[in-house]
Parts: structure tokens; C-alpha cells; sequence
């Protein structure tokens, strides 16, 4: 064996091995960089950060366990629960009257935001004036509150008419 090549081959070697120890410590390095730290001055050994990179990544696991449990749970205890969009909201209404003035909650999940509209304008064709429109939303549902009036233009019995017609409408639309 040529004593040129044994030098040479354990110089390869020595430069492999150097590779290897500086790609493992820019793992090391990049895996602490994603544990939160608990004490910034405590200067941890490499095996100990380790660790606690281990037992972090267990608690995310657990975490996550923990959340798809409820997540089934929840979907199983809805029975309205669509796979495409998480927890559906069926449409409701509640109507609420007071002399001239009439007050619409309605709650509806994100997929019926043309509900609003409808409602809207069911008011206006029966002479309804709308004082206040307001909604908020929240995770899968929509809650629409709608404040209005009898208008000049009402006709008796408008209130009660407005009120068969939305209940028809939102029963209809809590059927797609």
C-alpha cells in the first residue's frame, strides 16, 4: 500500500467526519432554535437541549392528541357537522316585536351569507323601514341583527307577514 494514499484517505476521512460533526451541529442548532426558551442565560449541554427539544416535541403530541379528540367529539355530537367546512350552523331566527318596531336575530353559518340580503329585502317589500343592520362573526357562524321599523308605506299586518315569511324562508334554507 502506497503510504501517499493512506495519508490521503485519512485526510478524506478527517474532512468527512468534520462535515458530518458541523451538519449535526446545524441540526442541533436549528432544532433548539424551535423549542421555546425557558431560561435564556442557562447554558444548556447539547444532549440536554436534546432532551428538551424530546420532551417538547411529546407535549406537542400530546397537545395535538388532545385536539383532535375534541374535534371528534365535537363533530360527533353536532348533528348538523359537515366535513367541508368543520362545524355547520343551520340557519335560526328569532323575531322579536314591540309595537312598531321589529328586531331580527338571525344566526347562520358562513355558507349562508345571502340570507342577509333575502332578509333585507322581505322587510323592504312589506314596508319595513331598517333602522340598523349589524353582524359579527364568529368561527362557523354568522349572527345578523336587523332593527326596523313599520314604514309609512306598510300595510296592516305587515309585521306578522314578514315574520310567516322569514320563518318559511329560513326553515327552507336550513334543508340545503
Amino acid at each position: 500500500m502506497d503510504p501517499n494514499q493512506s495519508s490521503s484517505s485519512k485526510a478524506d476521512r478527517k474532512t468527512i467526519e468534520k462535515k458530518r460533526r458541523n451538519h449535526m451541529k446545524g441540526l442541533c442548532t436549528e432544532l433548539n432554535s424551535l423549542v421555546p426558551r425557558q431560561n435564556l442565560r442557562e447554558v444548556k449541554s447539547l444532549t440536554d437541549q436534546v432532551e428538551e427539544a424530546e420532551k417538547y416535541i411529546k407535549k406537542l403530541q400530546v397537545k395535538l392528541e388532545k385536539m383532535k379528540e375534541k374535534k371528534e367529539r365535537l363533530m360527533r355530537d353536532n348533528p348538523n357537522a359537515r366535513f367541508y367546512g368543520g362545524l355547520a350552523t343551520q340557519p335560526q331566527i328569532e323575531i322579536h316585536e314591540s309595537g312598531d318596531a321589529l328586531v331580527l336575530n338571525l344566526v347562520t353559518g358562513l355558507e349562508f351569507e345571502f340570507m342577509f340580503n333575502e332578509t333585507i329585502r322581505m322587510c323592504h317589500e312589506e314596508g319595513l323601514d331598517i333602522v340598523n343592520a349589524s353582524f359579527s362573526v364568529t368561527e362557523n357562524s354568522v349572527l345578523h341583527n336587523i332593527h326596523s321599523k313599520i314604514g309609512e308605506s306598510a300595510e296592516e299586518g305587515a309585521i306578522a307577514r314578514v315574520t310567516e315569511k322569514l320563518n318559511t324562508f329560513v326553515a327552507g334554507s336550513a334543508s340545503y
